[in-house]
């Protein structure tokens, strides 16, 4: 029977796709109904204004027109037959009281059309809704003043609107019928626009999801544009390579951190199986000193791991308070001098930082205890300071560390004698600790030209209020 996981993956998969595509459908049709019901309002009652206009203006024209014949034979000489029979317009000619002079045919004996009296010269132009002659239409009335060798009149020119009126219904309905064919149109368009973006993004997802923990090596495909898709792409393709290297240090930790747990474990082994087998010759107090050594490298060993493991999850530091490096290399000196027959310099200014007194004494111990072992017969310890740091020096006349070498002995479980012998005591450890515990302090460690040994340089801040003393 087939396994019903993928399926139900792929149809989760489809579904959240399509619920990305349906959503940008929908957004795109929401925010482009809305702009076309904008500016579908928007165009009618600019549509409209202008076709009411446009025959207010022809009512003006034909006022002009009797206002012309008015002037010159007089009100009862007007010939105010209106232009454009089709067309229902209507003029009256009054006297300044309100009698009707003439009229057009179609309202001969109707009182006046409007109220308004101007003067001579003047114009009033304006909408009514209906006129009280029984017209239930709309009309756009020019009223105008004017001399007549009778006297002065008012002329009335009446345009209906009822034209403006149906073009505009027209222009409604054609924009209810196609407004949602256009909506329909642009979901469409969106969904299928948003499925071939989407495209690319789903063949990456099925390519990570088929990455596994022990195959790192795939990659998801780039596509041949240049747009945020493909820069995703490229990010995706860098984190991988990212998790391939974290992956592979990780490995090569657990397989050191083994190596060295196993050495000590065999030896302590070895010198109990040896014990049982031969207890007549054993000396047991070379084999209790024997397993203390190894108790003590083992036990070394797990605080070094456990200090890189806490350090790796929130950074090794953890207080801050005043140190005197001075006293903390005097302590050193004083250590080195009782513990090995090496001749041990010293060179010591009062030097204060800030940080943590514990971990720096901890560098400040991983670093003499490197050159301790390394070193043929000298060792050089100097404190000072060199503009706004605090400077420790640790020098030893051993072989040295090549230029190659420089960074890759700050590397964990990293020894540059190949044979990888551990009699010295050294876990390939302590100069990463020590490197951390620099770095977690804002300082640097790092290794210097010396001729004739190695010479490893501890550079930390100094605090504001010392930083305008002297270099030493």
């Amino acid at each position: 029977m087939a396994d019903p996981e993928p399926a139900t993956r792929r149809w989760a998969v489809i579904d959240r796709l399509g619920g990305v595509r349906v959503r940008a459908a929908l957004a795109a049709t929401v925010v482009v109904a809305l702009i076309l019901a904008i500016s579908a309002v928007a165009f009618v009652v600019l549509q409209r204004r202008q076709l009411e206009a446009t025959l207010t203006d022809v009512a003006a024209q034909q006022a002009s027109a009797v206002v012309a014949q008015v002037t010159r034979d007089g009100a009862l000489n007007a010939d105010v037959t209106p232009v454009g029979r089709s067309e229902r317009a209507l003029v009256q000619v009054l006297t300044p009281a309100g009698d009707v002079v003439v009229s057009s045919p179609s309202i001969k004996g109707k009182p006046p059309m409007v109220a308004d009296r101007p003067p001579p010269g003047r114009t009033i132009v304006r909408r009514v809704a209906k006129l009280p002659i029984g017209e239930e239409d709309a009309f756009g009335i020019v009223v105008r003043g004017v001399s007549t060798p009778d006297g002065d009149a008012i002329v009335v020119s009446a345009r209906s609107l009822e034209t403006a009126a149906d073009a505009t219904g027209v222009l409604i309905r054609l924009l209810a019928l196609g407004y949602p064919i256009l909506l329909l149109l642009v979901a469409g368009t969106s969904y299928w626009l948003t499925g071939r973006a989407l495209a690319p993004v789903e063949a990456m997802r099925s390519r990570v999801a088929g990455i596994t923990a022990t195959d790192l090596t795939a990659r998801v495909p780039v596509p041949p544009s240049r747009d945020e898709v493909a820069q995703l792409a490229r990010t995706m393709n860098a984190m991988l390579d990212r998790l391939v290297e974290a992956a592979g240090a990780q490995r090569r930790f657990v397989a050191d951190a083994s190596h060295e747990l196993r050495s000590p474990l065999a030896t302590i082994r070895a010198a109990h199986e040896i014990a049982a087998v031969h207890p007549e010759v054993t000396d047991w107090s070379v084999v209790h000193t024997d397993v203390l050594a190894e108790v003590q490298r083992l036990e070394r060993l797990v605080d070094d791991l456990l200090f890189l493991a806490r350090s790796d999850e929130r950074g090794p530091r953890s207080q801050s308070e005043e140190v005197d490096l001075d006293d903390l290399l005097t302590a050193e000196v004083g250590r080195l001098r009782r513990t090995t027959g090496l001749q041990v310099v010293a060179k010591e200014t009062p030097v204060r930082v800030i940080g943590d007194r514990n971990q720096l004494a901890r560098a400040l111990r991983n670093l003499t205890d490197n050159a301790a072992r390394h070193a043929t017969s000298h060792v050089e310890l100097r404190v000072g300071r060199q503009g706004t740091d605090a400077v420790l020096d640790i020098i030893d006349d051993g072989p040295g560390i090549s230029v190659a070498a420089r960074e890759q002995v700050f590397e964990r479980f990293v020894r540059l004698d190949p044979s990888r012998q551990r009699g010295a005591g050294g876990t390939g450890l302590g100069l990463a600790i020590a490197r951390g515990i620099a770095r977690a302090h804002g300082g640097e460690l790092a290794v210097v030209d010396h001729d004739g040994g190695a010479h490893l340089q501890l550079r930390l801040p100094l605090p504001d209020t010392d930083r305008s003393d002297p270099a030493v």
